[in-house]
């Protein structure tokens, strides 16, 4: 391919997906394999004036069909119906996964998180019903609980992605239970959300540390960090499997440039250390205490965790506030 942009160049080593509900974005940045999304996007698209009339569809949708959902409310299925119909908009402009995040109330309840990502599917089905239940990825927290929903749910043909992932342990649990992706976050979620904070610790070389990890053990889960502020951490995780990219930093990367690239990744560096990669015995899958232990020993990665389920829970609760607002 002729490289004329940053996001040219990404292309040439990375399969690029779009973290964002806009339509708009898919359409003029693209071509995108994958579509991500979370309740913090969500929420940014769905207060645009020009979706008012799917805020008032989705609610109407929810009231007619939440008594076939016991256990949830109409401001919760009017979510999910809001979620799904922004990704079916956008699933034309793109050749891969729609990717839906569950509920993150339900991040340490692996019934409930099961029960919403089936819902996820049978809802994109009533609402599009040509739309391939192979084109649904649904997002899932990285709890011990979450990633025991992506067991059973990959094991019935649902694809998911282990998103909010920090340590080791929990990419080897989610490789083990069969993720299709796993999302290792680059920076710790509040960077969005706090003007001026800056994490001080960004897990870049995390990312190809698991995909020579997930190499070496021949898995078949792909690497897909997110949760990236700027463009030269994406010049430095060029050659990873696949990377999600906010409007922002797609629009930088898409200006011409003069093939000089900033930094040098991460994927052509000796930085990641051999003796850092786990063994090929190592497993956590029927080892619950022992992954629980092994996941609070790992640094800052369940404060990170859970500071990420309680940013994802706000954002959720503004949802709930903005259809409640509705009627």
């Amino acid at each position: 391919m002729t490289i004329k942009t940053g996001l040219d160049y990404i292309r040439s080593r990375s399969i690029v997906d779009c973290d964002t509900m806009d339509e708009q974005v898919a359409k003029t940045l693209g071509p995108f394999h994958d579509c991500t999304s979370n309740q913090a996007i969500a929420y940014k698209e769905l207060i645009k004036p020009e979706h008012k009339e799917l805020l008032h569809s989705s609610l109407a949708k929810a009231k007619s069909l939440v008594q076939e959902y016991p256990g949830i409310t109409v401001e919760e299925l009017a979510i999910e119906i809001a979620m799904i119909s922004l990704s079916l908009k956008i699933a034309p402009h793109i050749t891969g996964h729609v990717h839906i995040q569950t509920n993150p109330y339900y991040s340490y309840s692996t019934q409930q998180t099961i029960a919403n990502a089936l819902r996820i599917v049978k809802l994109t089905q009533h609402l599009s019903p040509t739309h391939p239940q192979s084109r649904i990825c649904i997002k899932i927290p990285s709890t011990w609980e979450g990633l025991k929903a992506c067991q059973v749910l990959e094991q019935a043909g649902v694809r998911t992605l282990a998103t909010t992932l920090f340590t080791m342990p929990q990419a080897i649990l989610a490789s083990e239970v069969g993720c299709t992706y796993i999302a290792p976050y680059v920076n710790q979620l509040r960077v969005h959300f706090e003007p001026g904070f800056k994490d001080p610790f960004p897990l870049l070389h995390f990312s190809a540390l698991v995909q020579k990890y997930y190499t070496s053990i021949g898995s078949k889960t792909q690497v897909l960090p997110a949760s990236l502020t700027s463009t030269n951490e994406i010049f430095a995780l060029a050659g990873v499997q696949h990377i999600t990219i906010a409007p922002g930093l797609l629009e930088e990367l898409a200006k011409p440039w003069e093939g000089k690239v900033p930094v040098e990744s991460l994927f052509d560096s000796s930085a990641v250390v051999e003796g850092a990669i786990p063994g090929k015995d190592e497993s956590f899958v029927n080892d619950e205490p022992g992954f629980r232990m092994m996941f609070t020993r790992t640094i800052d990665g369940a404060e990170k965790l859970t500071q990420a389920i309680n940013i994802f829970c706000d954002m959720q609760d503004k949802l709930v506030q903005v259809f409640k607002g509705l009627e």
